[in-house]
């Protein structure tokens, strides 16, 4: 456990997501992880500020999801991020 996560990497993507506020826009029109990591991938840095890769093998995805994504989230339109 890591600040209640399941691991650092988690934890890192999880603060990165909450407490970014581009990052926090961006997740509240993502359905999930996957959009959100998609999305990241073809638009913006491949890692989050701390160098902990968005598609890192340790990363809880169903945690993340839990945490970081509403399950009411706006339908996703690429180049429509604020």
């Amino acid at each position: 456990m890591y600040n209640g996560y399941t691991n650092y990497e988690t934890w890192n993507i999880c603060l990165w997501i909450s407490n970014d506020e581009g990052m926090y826009d961006l997740s509240r029109r993502c359905a999930n992880y996957q959009e959100f990591m998609q999305f990241m991938h073809d638009c913006g840095p491949w890692e989050t500020p701390d160098m902990v890769s968005w598609n890192d093998e340790n990363v809880n995805i169903d945690e993340v999801n839990e945490s970081c994504f509403a399950e009411d989230a706006e339908d996703f339109i690429p180049g429509d991020v604020a």
